[in-house]
């Protein structure tokens, strides 16, 4: 009897948090927000789903990885996203804030790699640039070109003024926001890797890194970098209607639009699907999404959602999302994140 009582208790407590499945205040879909850049990846996974499963297609929304993980950690119930597609690895204060609103149990998936790239129309001539052109060229403050150890507000206005070997353009970059893990991973690797080229800059990561991350992961605002939202498809719209301008976004989106759109090399590597799968490309990064554990038994599909996102003819060397511009993780880091998946392995720290 006092078994009943306490699955009756247990079965109250799902309810309460979550509605029934069939209920018009539950949930009987997964609800998936998140990256940009995943997002293509995420929409071919969920058509699949849809047609070879009896469950719903999930419903998937682009609002960049930080409003994804922002919306994700609010709280567990039918109300809060399942899972959410992240370009970037969850932060310590995200993860943080997701415990302190009953989100304790995180299943982490990393899916493969992408390459950011700087990309232009094909109408133009591609840029050779490195990753310093891109430091001094989009960072709010640079070294004075005078020399000496000291800042100034960015004076350039061309890439001829940056590197006297590149075009007499003027720099305009569409990019994306401050929420976008596209963005993170962007002044992360290329702006912070151009600015260690002053061995000054570099040596100020010792001795004060809130400086040093200032210097590095500061954009202009003056109207050189124009964020563009999360929506990449428009800035390779805008990138055609503009042969002068250069976007930011993931390789996915590059390989989907070589018609319209080509890579810039960034020190002297070209952004290709070979390139960055062996480490080459200097800008590249490893992809996620995260999904709640507590609605695993409760939202309809999710185990089956894993299962064919995690599976060989998905995110495989051969797999479909391949085809999409995916870079898939070497088979031994494959084994290890879909073993985790069907364990359904949770997150205890970021370490």
């Amino acid at each position: 009897m006092r078994k009943f009582f306490t699955l009756m208790a247990v079965v109250f407590l799902m309810i309460a948090l979550f509605g029934s499945a069939s209920a018009g205040s539950g949930r009987d879909y997964i609800n998936i927000v998140g990256s940009s850049t995943v997002y293509p990846f995420a929409t071919v996974v969920a058509e699949q789903f849809g047609k070879s499963t009896s469950f719903k297609t999930p419903k998937i929304e682009s609002t960049g990885s930080g409003g994804g993980l922002k919306l994700f950690c609010a709280g567990v119930g039918v109300e809060h996203p399942d899972i959410t597609n992240a370009s970037r690895r969850i932060k310590q204060s995200e993860f943080d804030r997701c415990a302190q609103n009953g989100v304790k149990e995180i299943i982490e998936v990393k899916i493969g790699y992408d390459g950011i790239v700087l990309a232009n129309s094909k109408k133009a001539a591609p840029l050779k640039l490195t990753r310093k052109d891109i430091f001094l060229a989009l960072a709010k403050d640079v070294p004075d070109p005078k020399g000496g150890e000291a800042l100034i507000p960015n004076p350039y206005k061309t890439w001829k003024d940056v590197n006297p070997s590149l075009p007499d353009k003027a720099i305009e970059v569409l990019g994306p926001p401050p929420t976008s893990g596209t963005r993170d991973a962007f002044v992360e690797l290329a702006m912070e890797g151009g600015a260690k080229s002053f061995t000054w800059i570099k040596a100020m990561k010792k001795k004060d890194k809130k400086a040093y991350k200032a210097i590095c992961h500061t954009v202009r605002e003056d109207g050189a970098y124009v964020e563009a939202g999360e929506n990449d498809n428009l800035i390779v719209q805008k990138l055609e209607a503009n042969p002068n301008a250069l976007g930011i976004f993931g390789f996915s989106f590059l390989d989907q639009n070589l018609d319209k759109v080509q890579g810039s090399y960034v020190d002297a590597v070209e952004p290709t699907f070979e390139n960055i799968a062996e480490g080459q490309y200097p800008v590249s990064r490893p992809l996620f999404f995260y999904v709640k554990k507590a609605h695993v038994n409760v939202i309809p599909g999710i185990k089956e959602y894993l299962v064919e996102f995690t599976s060989n003819k998905a995110w495989g060397p051969e797999g479909y999302l391949s085809e999409k511009g995916l870079i898939p993780m070497p088979d031994t880091e494959r084994k290890e994140f879909h073993d985790s998946v069907n364990a359904l392995s949770t997150l205890t720290s970021l370490k």
